[in-house]
């Protein structure tokens, strides 16, 4: 089977990939591995909100592939390739596939230095769809800057891009250890209530895992320890929430 046919009519025509074998769509496959994205420095996402956040952003795609009977219903595709519709399909992670799949580098997305006065440094939250709404609410309560311990879920999977919305492409994302101090350890008890708490101008709330929390050698690090006041019967939050609320705290105070 060929690679590709040429489609199209009165004088315009595109390649169209008709191979499962084709180099790009294998790197898509590849990137479905969080050890290839960080081996290759790539990440794939896929839908018009997402790649079309991208590129408002700046980023410039590595790859662009799109359907080939239903182009998606964004600007500047020239340089994108048509792709048979049921190859595009199998390579989506979606229930409903996606019209457009797009390759960009990690290394291309927000850093941490310049750091916003505010942040959120995660320690150990692994699953994807919480450090991609932590994302999200950095975006949305921010400016704020979102850093990563290791075992944290990875900011490019699929999960967590799609729960960010997009505000990957605009929150700046760093190292736990790069997160700057003064840094308020967000425990779930025997802290100061966070509304009671002065807060500096200049913060990073730590936000634990969601069910072991923050290590006691992490959280004694902290120039500061905020709890978030809760109902007796309740234990704890959720780590999106814990840091949703913080920050709206430390913006309200602006």
């Amino acid at each position: 089977m060929p690679a590709s046919t040429d489609s199209g009519s009165s004088g315009s025509r595109r390649r169209v990939i008709t191979s499962a074998a084709n180099p790009r769509l294998k790197l898509v496959r590849r990137l479905a591995s969080r050890r290839q994205r960080e081996r290759l420095g790539l990440f794939s996402c896929e839908g018009e909100d997402l790649v079309q956040a991208a590129l408002e952003a700046g980023l410039q795609p590595v790859e662009l592939l799109v359907d080939a009977e239903r182009a998606p219903l964004l600007e500047n595709l020239e340089l994108a390739e048509a792709v048979e519709p049921r190859l595009l399909a199998d390579l989506s992670t979606l229930a409903h596939p996606s019209r457009v799949i797009a390759v960009f580098r990690r290394a291309d997305l927000p850093q941490l230095d310049p750091a916003p006065p505010v942040g959120i440094a995660l320690w150990h939250v692994v699953d994807p769809g919480n450090v991609g709404t932590v994302v999200r609410t950095a975006d949305g309560l921010g400016p704020a800057f979102v850093a990563l311990s290791p075992g944290c879920g990875d900011p490019t999977g699929p999960k967590a891009l799609r729960a960010s919305a997009g505000a990957i492409f605009r929150v700046p994302l760093g190292r736990f250890d790069e997160a700057p101090r003064p840094r308020v350890a967000l425990v779930p008890r025997g802290g100061t209530p966070l509304h009671e708490l002065e807060l500096p101008e200049r913060a990073t709330f730590v936000v634990g895992a969601e069910r072991e929390g923050l290590p006691p050698e992490v959280a004694d690090d902290c120039e500061l320890q905020a709890t978030i006041p809760l109902e007796p019967a309740s234990e704890s939050l959720n780590a999106a929430v814990s840091a949703a609320v913080a920050l709206y705290e430390w913006r309200r105070r602006q």
